[in-house]
């Protein structure tokens, strides 16, 4: 397949778009902040940035990385986070081509990545994420007509009660809360994207990065980690290679 090249370098640009207002939602749902009113200001002066200062990456980097009014830094998560978009919509758009499946994808990893940045710095996934992705993985199900949504339908049900079940029993068994509600309500979303039997693949996975980074980390410094990181990651590589590995599994099972 040829690669587009008009396609990618527009995705490119949307992604970058999307990356921008991935740091509104990561900067204020946190706070229960409007993400519409006051417009985009500096956090530390307050000043309004004027559109030709809030260019994704550019004006970053135009303005070597400070306020044009206080001249105080701003944070470099901004152009790493929009650069990082652009390159999500560009990678969907250069490996599925021009369709609603490459829309799906970048959406997915845009949702994934605010939910990682965001439990990672206040240990909290909000609705925002979940409940509205979940809507928007129901709808861009549809490309695959009625079956499609079906089994995303499916998939975020699968999800849903899978870790609530396992949250119930953890709160039983150790007297106390064993998952957060986000994670629970995360996973609803994410089997809207990769169906119930990306939903499974996605738990195993996350639990498996989850123990080999968590355990350590609990060895040394007694620190929490959330586990909602994990889920996204392992969300992100089922979308992309889940098919794959679920078909070799079959082969290797029935093979066996």
């Amino acid at each position: 397949m040829t690669p587009d090249v008009i396609g990618i370098p527009f995705a490119g640009l949307f992604g970058a778009l999307f990356g921008s207002f991935l740091n509104v939602l990561i900067l204020r749902l946190p706070k229960d902040e409007s993400i519409v009113y006051p417009g985009s200001h500096c956090p530390r002066c307050d000043k309004p940035i004027a559109w030709y200062d809030n260019l994704p990456v550019l004006s970053w980097v135009i303005l070597g990385g400070k306020c044009r009014h206080c001249r105080e830094p701003i944070s470099v998560q901004y152009p790493l986070i929009e650069l990082t978009m652009a390159m999500l919509w560009m990678a969907a758009a250069w490996h599925y081509g021009p369709n609603l499946t490459a829309l799906t994808a970048a959406v997915f990893g845009t949702l994934l990545l605010g939910i990682a940045i965001t439990d990672a710095r206040h240990y909290l996934i909000p609705d925002e994420y979940t409940w509205g992705g979940l809507v928007i993985g129901l709808l861009l199900s549809l490309r695959g007509g009625w079956d499609g949504l079906l089994q995303a339908v499916i998939g975020a049900v699968t999800g849903f009660v899978i870790l609530y079940v396992v949250a119930a029993a953890g709160e039983k068994v150790f007297g106390k809360e064993a998952m957060g509600g986000g994670d629970i309500k995360m996973m609803a979303m994410v089997g809207a994207f990769v169906g119930w039997q990306g939903v499974l693949l996605t738990i195993f996975g996350g639990s498996l990065l989850g123990t080999l980074i968590f355990v350590p980390l609990q060895l040394k410094q007694k620190r929490l980690v959330p586990f909602g990181i994990f889920l996204a990651a392992a969300a992100g590589l089922t979308f992309v290679f889940g098919e794959q590995v679920i078909e070799w599994y079959m082969d290797w099972v029935m093979g066996g």
